[in-house]
């Protein structure tokens, strides 16, 4: 049955595209929306980009403007958060004191920064990027000549150094990783990446290890038994799920709760939806936490569609993306360390693709100011079929002409 009152606890991306698609969808029941920040739903990637490149402005990405929801009558408890979840009773607790009941709750919440183990208290200029405070917290320390040391070379931190390269700022980039953005990228976007940081003037360095950080401006403590004196140190080594919640009433979790293809926990009146979401993937045939703008909104949109009785499976081939000093990079696909690999275009000169196959199926492309490829790119590796690698690699080939031959022989 439709429920007569759902409860949204996140106010981020895919809290906001769930109550989208909710009304969307002719949802005409209560929706109540809860979250620990203080504002409506927004975009995050702009934290790590847009907001740290224009300093004149603060280039924040509403998903709806605040009259949006009082035209379509969403309730919203800002800068409060959920405290615990009484499944047999079918209501949440606030911080507040107060509670809430619920016919179907979307839990959103997102994920947390991992912390340095080295760090035993919040320091002011130690920062992550997550919210939008945190992002307003690093904008002043962006001038010319101050050096900025950031801890992690994934998208994050990379996005971080390049913003702070074009304002002028000495950069340091210190990862414990053999390579940059190891976890989504093949080895060879990561030397093309690690050069490009450092042509830019970037001190990029692997394998380094952090051992303390101490003092009001802050001096970072490396293995080696160096020091590098910071104006402020940016911590991006990858994050945590915001699970405990659902953990604490009983939900299976795993890194990020449990949910299947249509978003479903263990609990018939309970779904998730976004970065705290491990779900069953059918396209792929497994089952994974994504932390991408394409999951947030479009698992969101799923399970608000399966909340309404129409059973939507989500089933997508993963999407990502990072700008970098005018450089657009697209990933599609899951990169795997074992495929073989098939360039396409000038992938030295950042306009080209990179494709990785497994069994002769493509599984995995990256695209380096090459947009219009990737859309293609997602398409073949949604087929499922195997490929003529030559053709792959050859321009004079179309990327649509291949999809167009696989899609006649399925």
């Amino acid at each position: 049955m439709i429920p007569d009152h759902v409860v949204v606890v996140g106010a981020g991306q895919a809290g906001g595209r769930a109550i989208e698609a909710l009304r969307g969808q002719g949802f005409a029941g209560a929706i109540t929306l809860v979250g620990a920040e203080k504002h409506l739903p927004y975009e995050r990637p702009s934290l790590s980009k847009e907001m740290l490149l224009d300093l004149g402005q603060e280039r924040i990405v509403w998903v709806r403007p605040a009259a949006w929801y009082d035209e379509h009558k969403v309730e919203r408890r800002l800068g409060v958060a959920v405290t615990a979840i009484d499944r047999a009773a079918r209501t949440v607790a606030l911080a507040d004191g107060s509670s809430l009941s619920y016919g179907a709750l979307i839990l959103a919440t997102g994920t947390t920064p991992r912390q340095l183990p080295i760090l035993h208290h919040s320091h002011p200029r130690v920062l992550t990027i997550r919210t939008i405070e945190d992002s307003q917290a690093l904008r002043p320390c962006l001038v010319d000549g101050a050096h900025l040391v950031i801890i992690g070379a994934g998208f994050i931190g990379l996005e971080v150094a390049a913003a702070a390269r074009a304002h002028g700022c000495a950069v340091t980039v210190l990862e414990a990783a053999p390579r940059a953005m190891a976890r989504g990228v093949p080895e060879r976007i990561s030397e093309l990446y690690a050069k490009l940081h450092r042509e830019r003037g970037v001190d990029l360095r692997f394998h380094a290890g952090v051992i303390a950080i101490e003092g009001e401006r802050p001096i970072v403590h490396l293995r080696s038994g160096e020091r590098l004196q910071a104006d402020a140190v940016v911590v991006g080594i990858g994050v945590i799920p915001n699970d405990e919640l659902a953990s604490a009433a009983g939900l299976a979790v795993d890194n990020g709760i449990l949910v299947d293809a249509q978003g479903r926990s263990n609990d018939p009146a309970i779904y998730a939806a976004g970065d705290v979401a491990h779900h069953h993937n059918p396209l792929l045939g497994h089952s994974l936490r994504l932390e991408s703008w394409q999951n947030a909104q479009n698992q969101a949109i799923a399970v608000a569609k399966t909340i309404l009785g129409q059973d939507h499976v989500y089933a997508e081939v993963p999407w990502f993306w990072s700008d970098q000093y005018g450089i657009n990079m697209q990933i599609t696909g899951l990169t795997d360390p074992q495929a073989t690999v098939v360039e396409r275009g000038d992938l030295d000169g950042y306009a080209g693709v990179l494709f990785e196959l497994v069994d002769g199926r493509v599984v995995c492309a990256v695209g380096l100011n090459a947009a219009r490829d990737l859309r293609v790119a997602k398409q073949i590796i949604g087929t499922k079929l195997p490929v003529d690698s030559a053709a792959l690699g050859n321009p004079a080939v179309k990327l649509t002409d291949i999809y167009k031959s696989l899609k006649s022989a399925s």
